[in-house]
């Protein structure tokens, strides 16, 4: 469930140094933004932010974007992210999804995560979910050749309807797993706040990691 809307929040967002104002001012030349030639990973739908600022300190020859279109869930990670103002690899961004090839460049992003998205279990909004055809197509887009997308859920219904959405898109499925905590994956693994949660009710955790292929020439 989402956060009630914080009034005030967007003005605070638009505030914060810790958020792009105008990617799509940096299509492209995301290098620029963070002055230097390191690997993107992105998270959408970071949520309060635990997981990506989480491995932004791990890894620091990372450059990592969190994205976020809920106001008031964007505003809860800038106030995480103040007590880390060590980090110069980490920048924030209130956009929607179906917008980022308008914001990265081709082949511009190496890794996406998606962690615990929205399942949107009627059909009809089928469209809507993160592992859609029509979202998939847009990650193709910023993905670099090789690069991989990380997808992590307790909901089963959507994990499975994502094991069959995303290698009719002309994706690989890399490995997949129903209960990631019991699994050979379990080690080094990053929580969110939402994992955390539904993994200390005794709810297994799956996981997947899918890579893009080559686009196939038109017969």
């Amino acid at each position: 469930m989402r956060l009630r809307h914080i009034p005030g929040a967007e003005e605070q967002i638009a505030e914060s140094p810790w958020v792009v104002q105008t990617p799509q001012a940096y299509k492209g030349h995301w290098s620029d933004k963070f002055g230097n030639e390191n690997p993107i990973h992105i998270e959408i739908g970071m949520g309060k932010g635990k997981f990506i600022m989480e491995l932004a300190a791990l890894n620091p020859d990372i450059n990592y974007v969190g994205i976020e279109m809920y106001s008031s869930v964007l505003l809860k990670a800038i106030q995480k992210r103040e007590g880390m103002r060590e980090l110069s690899n980490l920048w924030f961004m209130r956009e929607d999804a179906r917008i980022l090839a308008d914001i990265f460049g081709t082949g511009e992003a190496d890794r996406i995560y998606l962690n615990f998205s929205d399942p949107w279990p009627k059909d009809r909004h089928a469209k809507r979910r993160l592992t859609s055809p029509q979202f998939l197509a847009v990650y193709e887009k910023i993905l670099k050749s090789g690069g991989v997308m990380e997808f992590k859920t307790d909901n089963r219904d959507l994990f499975e309807y994502s094991l069959e959405s995303i290698p009719k898109a002309g994706w690989t499925v890399k490995m997949h797993t129903f209960d990631l905590h019991h699994s050979p994956w379990a080690e080094g693994n990053i929580m969110t706040e939402y994992e955390t949660k539904f993994s200390s009710e005794g709810k297994p955790i799956c996981k997947l990691i899918a890579g893009r292929e080559k686009k196939r020439t038109a017969e």
